[in-house]
This record gives C-alpha cells, sequence and structure tokens, in this order.
C-alpha cells in the first residue's frame, strides 16, 4: 500500500514516515506480538488499520479491537496503549496515522462555521476531545485515506497542494462523524430540542419504519427542501442514508449479543434477508451470521 517501505529497523511499531504541509503520514509495522505499547499524541492524531487487529486501551477503561477499514481518533495529548495479539513476521499488524496540527483543524471549524453554521441548540462546529471517534470507514473515506497515502508517498510538483486538500477533507469527515454522534447525544437528552433535534429522535425511535418525507418536513416544521437542506448540512448524509446508518449499528449490537439474524433483519425494517445481509456485508465486511458467531462465546 505504501511505496518506499524498507526492511524494518524495528519489530515493534517499525515506523516509516512523509512530511507534509500541517500534517504528517506515519505508516507503522509490527511483526512480533505485544501488550501495552503506549502511543501519544502531540497533536491530532488521526488512525487507519491496514492489516491485522489491535486491541486498543484508552481513557475510561476503554478497550476495544481495531481493525481494517476502521478509524480511531486520538485528541492532541491523549495516551494509549495498544496490543498485538495476531502479529507475525509474515503478516506483520500493519496501520498509517495522520498527524494534523491542532490550529488547522480550528481553521477548518472556523470555516464551517461561516459556511455550514449549525442550530443555536446545537452549539458550533469544534473538535470534541472527550467525544471517542472509533468507527467504520465509509466507502467515501476509504477511497480518500488510500489516495492520501498514494499522494503522500510521491513525488510532484502539486503533492503538497493535493496532500492539504485531502487532509482538510479527512477533517471534515472525521467533524461530521463526531457531530452525528453529538447530536444523537443531544436529542436523547431533550427529543424536542428543535425541529430538527425532533426529526432525528423519530427516525432513532421508529427504525423499523420506512420514511416518510412528508411527515419528517412537518415534524421539523420546515419546507421539505428546507428541511433536506437543514438535515444535510447538520449530518451530512440524507435522512435515508442516517436511516440506514443507525440500523447497521443497532443490527451490529444486537448480533454481539446473540440475537437471531431473522429476528434483527424483520425488527429494522427489511422486508428480506438477503437484503439486511448484504447491506451488513457491504457496512461490515462479513455476513450477519459470521458477526454474531465471532462475537458470541
Amino acid at each position: 500500500m505504501v511505496r518506499g517501505r524498507q526492511q524494518p529497523r524495528e519489530l515493534i511499531e517499525n515506523r516509516v514516515s512523509f512530511a507534509g504541509p500541517s500534517s504528517e503520514l506515519s505508516v507503522y509495522d509490527t511483526y512480533l506480538p505485544a501488550e501495552r505499547v503506549g502511543l501519544s499524541a502531540g497533536e491530532l492524531l488521526y488512525c487507519g488499520m491496514i492489516t491485522g487487529r489491535k486491541i486498543m486501551h484508552a481513557q475510561n477503561n476503554y478497550a476495544a479491537e481495531f481493525l481494517p477499514r476502521e478509524s480511531f481518533v486520538m485528541a492532541p495529548g491523549e495516551h494509549v496503549e495498544i496490543d498485538f495479539p495476531d502479529a507475525r513476521m509474515e503478516s506483520p499488524t500493519s496501520c498509517l496515522t495522520i498527524e494534523i496540527a491542532r490550529d488547522r483543524v480550528e481553521n477548518i471549524c472556523s470555516r464551517l462555521n461561516s459556511a455550514a453554521p449549525l442550530q443555536r441548540e446545537f452549539e458550533d462546529w469544534r473538535y470534541r476531545p472527550d467525544s471517542l471517534i472509533h468507527t467504520r470507514h465509509s466507502p467515501a473515506t476509504q477511497e480518500l485515506l488510500q489516495r492520501l497515502v498514494t499522494t503522500f508517498t510521491e513525488n510532484s510538483s502539486d503533492r503538497d497542494f493535493l496532500v492539504d486538500l485531502g487532509v482538510s477533507e479527512l477533517v471534515v469527515r472525521m467533524l461530521r462523524e463526531q457531530m452525528r454522534t453529538f447530536l444523537l447525544k443531544v436529542c436523547a437528552n431533550n427529543p424536542e430540542v428543535n425541529g430538527l433535534g425532533a426529526v432525528i429522535h423519530h427516525i432513532q425511535s421508529h427504525l423499523d419504519q420506512p420514511l416518510d418525507t412528508e411527515q419528517l418536513s412537518r415534524i421539523a416544521c420546515m419546507s421539505r427542501s428546507r428541511f433536506y437542506a437543514e438535515f444535510k448540512q447538520h449530518l451530512g448524509c440524507t435522512p435515508a442514508e442516517f436511516q440506514q446508518h443507525l440500523r447497521m449499528q443497532s443490527a451490529k449490537d444486537r448480533l454481539a449479543r446473540g440475537e437471531s439474524v431473522t429476528r434483527v433483519c424483520f425488527d429494522l425494517g427489511y422486508r428480506h434477508l438477503s437484503h439486511f445481509s448484504r447491506r451488513f456485508h457491504q457496512q461490515f465486511g462479513v455476513s450477519p451470521k459470521q458477526y454474531r458467531d465471532q462475537n458470541v462465546s
């Protein structure tokens, strides 16, 4: 995935780095099993798994698997400890990180607040260091990371310009992911915070039902066109995409508890098991049955 790798100098967290404007890409390869290897972030650190598996130990007793096609974001000053249970010489565990200067993140937040301001009940765009980001990549984010790796490691006259554009897009995607989580918490605590909050709560509470755009517009007290514009501005997706995201997260949680694939499928409003299974595989890389069997002992 990364050109220019050399023979490792270290067998645990061997690092190869490429500098960019207000950012730095590093690729870490680990060739031996290890436990509680420390990693600290001086600036915001966006981590993406490439191959293998890690166990991430973070603040507040957080411990979770970190798998390929997932992101884990470390706040400036944060420290984590990492286990490498599966690392081998012939199949190293590999991860990339992109270190992004905090003033770069603040500048992007300022531009978002000018270009796409949020409703006052939802505060401003800002990075929230107390809100953990550990999420599955969307196809667009996965494609962006692959493009960034190529751009960081190439030697061309417009390299820095393209790196700058790619890192800005990555920060916006990260902020939107965190904003979705924040809005869900706000609406869980106060479903009637405003019209848009009432819509978010309604979708979350009726995952088994098809969306009715006219009903959602009435709940939001907005015209249909304004509702769609406000929803996409705040959540970065359409109502249907948002419902699909929530359905998949609910399916994942319920299957991990050992619930029946068929029951989860129909409880979440899918009419056909094949459609549900295809959606789940696209999102998580395994079938619902495989996921349940892997997570239920």
